[in-house]
């Protein structure tokens, strides 16, 4: 009985994707413009070849994306109400008559 292998029970697509995984994998793409220019532009940044270059943007857009925190203004009771019709008067009640 020939020695089998551990792989050998595995279904091709399993094997393929390994394969492709660990081997390199030679195939040609279609950049739109921008694209391109984003490889170019990391290329000549970085010293990259397009390889390099393809892989590290890719990289990139795997990566989760940070979530923006919406601004929230935070406020604070002071005890005070100012009246903001006349800002002369306004100034002087926050900052003091010598402030001008």
């Amino acid at each position: 009985m020939p020695p089998t292998s551990p792989t050998a029970k595995l279904p091709n697509a399993v094997l393929s994707a390994r394969a492709c995984y660990f081997l390199r994998m030679r195939t040609t793409v279609e950049l739109d413009a921008e694209a391109a220019r984003a490889i170019e532009r990391l290329r000549r940044e970085r010293g990259l070849g397009v390889s390099q270059a393809v892989n590290e943007l890719v990289h990139r857009g795997l990566l989760p994306r940070r979530t923006e925190r919406r601004f929230r203004q935070r406020t604070a009771q002071l005890g005070l109400r100012v009246d903001v019709s006349n800002v002369a008067e306004a100034l002087d009640a926050l900052e003091g008559p010598t402030s001008r």
